[in-house]
């Protein structure tokens, strides 16, 4: 059976709606359609947090409330879940509990930023346990104000966000987490219009289906990325498939030697399953975006975008990540670094899909660095990231995998530097420079706004003999110097 509207939740009433253009946004259908404009336009690209929303939906069968950017949400995304804006907090003139803190505090001024700090806010204050200073910081990072400051903010949110919540959404908990199991049913969706379409299949077979009758359809998981195609770049998009509403793409397995994760897990699903691989990753994971991108952008779509840029790729390639792709037809895998050919072209076929990242556990002799440089430590594309993985035999580097991201059209592993490396005898400091040399041999980077070439290859040498020193554990200086190879001995 297939439904022709999507159903969510709205005030406490299920609406169908009938998606008639593939594009349509959160944002779009909240103001145009249902003249809620309590939510903002600001950048229209996900970064200022104006637009923010929150979306009740079942992780684990567990209702949380998650922030979201209204402005890149399609309304594909709603399907199943409770939509609220900050048009529905106050009831008559009570305000929320958040919304009253910001009175108290004087956190707001001109109030165009206002509606999103409120919404990120009212998510966080439906999190269990008292917020650290940290937790709210990280939880705004993706609201911008430029009136206030931050300070007053931070205390409304440390008032109000200390303790169990007291709102009409924690009484009519039961109830919500009710009505949203009743809307996720096990019917397809597909929205037709004039030759367009926007599919929300339910079904594995499904999905793989669609995919192979439309090879032209854009896939959408997070659209993060995909929603900037529509706002800034005004493509055109007339057939659209969702692969966020099949839960086995959800899935996030922690096995005995390798953690598997679903093509549509996103970072708020996969965080810290991935922080426990290693320290490294779960910071980095905490500076992809914002609280809002991280509900929504998934570890699969990171990696089938292609970008020279994203943050996971050069990480999972040290790893040694291997990856799933599934058609109608058939399935196969290869490790992660060979899924990208040159920019702009993966090694994947037509209908085929990411299915699933598989990534190896580290062992007891190995060791995992990652590091990511960027303009702004919130909420930035890295100008350049790295990812190491040494394999030691006592005080010796056996074996290094190094891959980089924002130093080629591709994520890639540095081949010649991994070489120089075996061998290292971590007491040894002159020789790590002599290693780390190799990486101009390993890479010829392109300038651009993020950062020139010869900036991007010497911050690449740094981040790597950052690894190396935080491997060694002590500062190069107290370390007793043994020998120099040169770059010459190893021609």
């Amino acid at each position: 059976m297939t439904q022709h509207h999507i159903r969510f939740l709205r005030r406490g009433h299920v609406i169908e709606h009938h998606i008639n253009n593939p594009m349509q946004t959160v944002l779009d259908y909240l103001r145009l359609e249902e003249r809620s404009l309590g939510t903002k336009e600001g950048c229209n690209e996900g970064d200022c947090g104006a637009c923010t929303v929150v979306l009740g939906r079942l992780r684990h069968n567990k209702l949380v409330y998650e922030p979201v950017n209204a402005c890149i949400l399609l309304m594909g995304h709603v399907h199943g879940c409770e939509l609220i804006t900050v048009d529905d907090l106050a009831n008559g003139t009570q305000l929320h509990p958040v919304q009253q803190a910001m009175v108290e505090h004087h956190a707001s001024q001109c109030g165009f930023c206002t509606p999103g700090f409120v919404m990120s806010l009212f998510a966080l204050y439906h999190q269990t346990g008292k917020s650290s200073r940290q937790n709210i910081c990280d939880q705004l990072a993706g609201n911008l104000c430029r009136c206030t400051g931050y300070k007053p903010i931070i205390a409304a949110a440390e008032q109000v966000c200390s303790g169990a919540p007291q709102d009409a959404w924690e009484k009519l908990s039961d109830d919500i987490a009710a009505q949203l199991r009743l809307l996720r049913d096990s019917e397809d969706v597909m929205c037709e219009s004039a030759g367009s379409f926007a599919a929300m299949p339910v079904s594995a077979a499904s999905l793989l289906a669609l995919a192979h009758d439309h090879p032209q359809a854009t896939i959408v998981a997070g659209a993060t990325d995909v929603g900037l195609w529509i706002t800034k770049q005004l493509r055109s998009l007339n057939q659209v498939i969702y692969v966020g509403h099949v839960e086995e793409l959800h899935q996030v397995v922690d096995r005995a030697v390798t953690v598997s994760i679903g093509a549509a897990a996103t970072y708020a699903e996969a965080q810290s399953v991935l922080a426990s691989l290693s320290p490294d990753m779960g910071e980095v994971i905490r500076r992809i975006g914002s609280t809002q991108v991280r509900t929504t952008a998934t570890i699969g779509g990171n990696i089938a975008n292609g970008s020279p840029i994203g943050d996971m790729p050069p990480m999972l390639i040290a790893l040694g990540a291997r990856l799933v792709l599934k058609s109608k037809s058939a399935q196969r895998d290869l490790l992660l670094e060979e899924f990208f050919l040159e920019y702009g072209k993966q090694d994947r076929k037509p209908g085929e899909l990411v299915w699933r990242i598989d990534v190896p556990k580290l062992k007891s002799n190995e060791r995992f660095f990652a590091h990511k440089l960027s303009k702004r430590f919130d909420q930035d594309i890295s100008t350049v990231m790295v990812g190491v993985k040494f394999t030691l035999e006592g005080r010796t580097i056996a074996q290094a995998r190094i891959a980089m991201g924002g130093m080629a059209g591709t994520p890639r592993r540095a081949f010649k530097t991994e070489r120089a490396f075996e061998g290292l005898i971590l007491e040894a400091p002159d020789y790590w420079d002599s290693a780390i040399d190799w990486l101009s041999e390993d890479f010829t980077p392109l300038s651009d706004m993020r950062g020139s070439a010869s900036y991007r290859l010497q911050a690449a040498k740094g981040l790597l003999k950052k690894a190396v020193l935080e491997l060694v554990g002590e500062k190069a200086e107290h370390l007793q110097i043994i020998g120099h190879v040169s770059k010459e001995a190893w021609t």
